[in-house]
């Protein structure tokens, strides 16, 4: 019976150490359990925790700039890449902390940007102030240049040219460095000179001298006469300006106006004007011999011939025309050069 009783108590007793020692497994495991992973994350390189990098790209006006390029070049390959979106924002979620990158924005129309940025691990950073300037474009213009029209337009200023407003003065040229004349043009002006009032009165008046002094003699003093004057005044005038200032210079390519000089010493001045019945501006703007006065003269002279008194039919009467008509012209550049631009209204173009 004493032994029995002694067990029990002993029993107990072993059980309850038996229970302790598995608590204290329990709680050990546990603990390590716990230990393990928090350990693990202490003992883990702060620098494989990524940063995070932001920005906006805008202009100079603070409007936003999408579809820019943004680009982190870093050491050995490194490199990253987005696209600003529509409000030109950007983002890169993922940057390796600790590195040093080359930060460019790059955009069409737009002067490049570039500036250095790192992260430390965990930090998000905004980059601010990214604003591109606008590279002023040298857009290549192409200008039609049209001779032809200059030419119609300088023309058309000067069949506007008048001397005392009601004269017309349109065989001189005030430009310094005037389109050639087509043909169309010189048989334009040719014809218009001929068929105005003012040619009329003058070949009218230029009659009534030669009544006056009577020549040519055979045709006299009577109304008859005259008429013959007035007549061959016309025939004179109306071939010499078709041929000399329209036919000739056409087939020569010869310009037949007066190129007014305006400038430099008097006796410059006064021998172009006496040297332009003699040498004249070639539609491609070279000097030439000046044909086509000559063979205006030359020409009508000999035309003449037909028209006038038996007596003047002949090669003295020719030369003796051509010569007269060569100084007039002398004379008209030497009036032109000198006294009629004063008088005389510039058209405009």
């Amino acid at each position: 019976m004493h032994n029995e009783t002694h067990a029990t108590p002993c029993k107990h007793l072993g059980l309850f150490y038996n229970l302790t020692r598995m608590v204290l497994l329990f709680v050990g495991a546990g603990g390590w359990l716990f230990l393990v992973p928090a350990f693990a994350q202490s003992a883990e390189p702060p620098n494989t925790r990524t940063g995070r990098i932001l920005g906006t790209v805008v202009d100079f006006s603070d409007d936003p700039v999408p579809d820019a390029a943004v680009v982190l070049q870093g050491p050995a390959g490194n490199r990253l890449a987005a696209v600003t979106k529509e409000d030109g924002s950007f983002a890169f979620p993922s940057v390796t902390p600790g590195i040093v990158y080359q930060t460019t924005v790059t955009a069409e129309g737009f002067a490049e940007w570039s500036s250095p940025v790192t992260v430390e691990p965990g930090q998000e950073k905004t980059l601010a102030d990214i604003k591109l300037r606008i590279i002023a474009v040298q857009r290549a213009v192409t200008v039609s240049y049209s001779g032809k029209e200059v030419a119609a337009q300088e023309f058309k200023a000067e069949e506007q040219q008048r001397i005392l407003r009601f004269i017309p003065n349109t065989y001189v040229t005030y430009e310094l460095h005037p389109e050639p004349l087509t043909s169309r043009m010189k048989f334009q002006m040719a014809y218009k000179s001929l068929t105005n009032p003012v040619f009329f009165g003058r070949t009218a008046a230029w009659a009534g001298v030669q009544q006056a002094v009577d020549t040519p003699a055979q045709w006299r003093q009577e109304g008859k006469g005259y008429g013959k004057r007035l007549g061959a005044g016309f025939a004179d005038a109306t071939t010499e300006g078709l041929i000399g200032n329209a036919i000739l210079p056409s087939l020569l390519h010869q310009d037949p106006r007066y190129f007014y000089q305006g400038n430099g010493t008097g006796k410059s001045r006064a021998l172009h004007a006496i040297l332009a019945a003699f040498i004249c501006k070639g539609d491609n703007g070279e000097t030439q011999p000046n044909y086509s006065t000559w063979g205006g003269s030359l020409i009508s002279s000999s035309i003449a011939l037909s028209y006038y008194p038996s007596s003047d039919r002949n090669a003295q009467h020719v030369f003796k025309n051509f010569g007269v008509g060569m100084g007039l012209h002398v004379v008209g550049g030497l009036v032109q050069e000198f006294i009629l631009a004063k008088f005389t209204s510039k058209g405009k173009h």
